[in-house]
């Protein structure tokens, strides 16, 4: 059994401010003494980042289409433990699917799962009595959806707050808060850095992105019932469900010396999903930080590298200007070492990016693009390495504006319906736009961790 507070922070549909409240209430509950943990619904590294920054633990994702509904409870509690109280940031509309299908997990579903209340964030900015007709359907069309109450936003003047409290006394829907027009703007002291920035300013803990924190968390303390919040994430029940367990995903493991895997990131985090730095851990690698824009070597010892798929597109001149980083990794991928690229880590390994210098591990030029490739896909490993033998099927998430040319080597990554194949196999080296979270397919840490260990082995045989 799993007792955990808990709510889950929706809203009608995208820009309703979802995100600022639920960053607000984790600083919130913070500044308040208690331990909040923060999660992100879906794929997105950058909310999930400042979720954490707020919380002051790392913020995590929990997505059913990487990782399989059935996996969701068992990640939210071992995500959760030792929490007092956990906040879940919905994603989109609160009955959107993730995928952009309707036959698909979406926000309301798992709440649904994890038995918990949603707060439902709304823009009243516009409304007036028509609020309480929204707040009605949403409460309606799913009886198992738990609305526990309402947040409103950009509220224009205290008349227009007595409006909307009114008719939302009228169907019974409590208000937990009431925010004005500039409390949670998106330009001004409360604003976070920008979304092209990605989480860089966590990993670096930034001054702007951590004054930002700081501000939501006093906007949202001034006017939002916090007690009322806090009673109500536990009235939620207990789960009975065990924590998940990278150990346990793992099983057990021999492999002599724990070779060191780099893994990108900052002081702040890594630029991919905690669990798979956890299931390296448990499958017997020894995890340090590499930092892509800031650090000029390897650390030493290096045996592999990990880029997930959190590294942003926006920092090409940085990633351009770290020449000796960018030796040290090619030399690392020419011995066979393992080299595991999702996202810009994948365009880092190219020749060039719009003609500026990348590490040149593989003979493609990288350009910038104005279309937005994003969305899951099913895909299949055309060539095996050490992500995955040939033929395994896994669920990916792609979200990026370049574009690499050639699309995929001799021996492509993966293959997928509909696309033609996609991104480089080279010995020890996998790199694809294609970003996984590892909880869905744990097998991956093992045969990363044990293709170090393996070409380790082997050199020391060669010496």
């Amino acid at each position: 059994m799993t007792a955990i507070p808990r709510v889950v922070v929706s809203a009608p549909s995208s820009g309703h401010g979802k995100t600022a409240v639920t960053i607000g209430l984790l600083a919130a509950f913070a500044a308040r003494g208690l331990r909040p943990a923060g999660f992100k619904i879906g794929p997105d590294h950058i909310d999930a980042a400042y979720l954490g920054l707020a919380a002051g633990r790392v913020g995590r994702n929990l997505d059913p289409q990487l990782v399989g509904a059935h996996r969701i409870p068992r990640l939210f509690a071992h995500g959760a433990r030792g929490a007092d109280v956990a906040v879940l940031e919905g994603t989109m509309g609160l009955y959107d699917g993730l995928s952009g299908r309707t036959d698909v997990v979406s926000t309301a579903q798992i709440s649904g799962e994890l038995r918990a209340p949603v707060l439902l964030v709304v823009d009243a900015a516009a409304m007036g009595q028509s609020v309480a007709a929204l707040v009605h359907g949403f409460r309606a069309y799913d009886e198992v959806t738990w609305l526990g109450g309402v947040i409103l936003n950009r509220v224009a003047s205290d008349r227009h707050e007595e409006l909307l409290r009114e008719a939302l006394d009228d169907i019974g829907v409590p208000v937990f808060g009431v925010l004005r027009r500039r409390a949670l703007a998106t330009t001004g002291p409360t604003a976070l850095p920008a979304r092209g920035d990605g989480p860089v300013p966590v990993a670096d803990r930034s001054l702007e992105a951590v004054r930002a924190v700081r501000r939501l968390g006093e906007a949202v303390l001034d006017t939002v019932d916090v007690d009322r919040i806090l009673a109500l994430a536990r009235s939620a029940p207990a789960l009975s469900v065990d924590a998940w367990s990278p150990v346990d995903e793992v099983g057990t493991v021999e492999i002599g010396p724990r070779p060191t895997i780099a893994v990108a990131g900052g002081p702040g985090l890594f630029y991919g999903y905690e669990e798979s730095v956890e299931l390296l851990r448990a499958a017997g690698g020894e995890v340090v930080v590499v930092d892509p824009l800031r650090d000029e070597r390897l650390p030493d010892g290096t045996a592999a590298l990990v880029v997930g798929g959190g590294l942003p597109e926006s920092y090409a001149d940085e990633l351009a200007a770290n020449v000796r980083l960018s030796a040290d990794v090619a030399t690392l991928a020419r011995t066979g070492r393992p080299v595991i690229a999702e996202g810009t880590g994948f365009v880092w390994l190219c020749r060039d990016l719009d003609g500026r210098p990348m590490c040149g591990v593989f003979d493609a030029s990288a350009q910038s693009s104005d279309v937005l490739v994003i969305g899951y896909r099913e895909a299949t490993a055309h060539t095996s390495s050490p992500v995955a033998a040939v033929g395994a099927r896994v669920t990916g998430y792609k979200h990026h504006r370049t574009q690499v040319s050639p699309r995929a080597g001799a021996a492509p990554a993966w293959t997928w319906s509909g696309g033609r194949p996609e991104g480089f196999v080279w010995r020890n080296l996998h790199a694809s736009y294609l970003a996984l979270h590892w909880a869905g397919a744990p097998e991956i840490a093992r045969r990363v961790v044990a293709a170090a260990a393996a070409e380790l082995a082997e050199a020391e045989v060669a010496a």
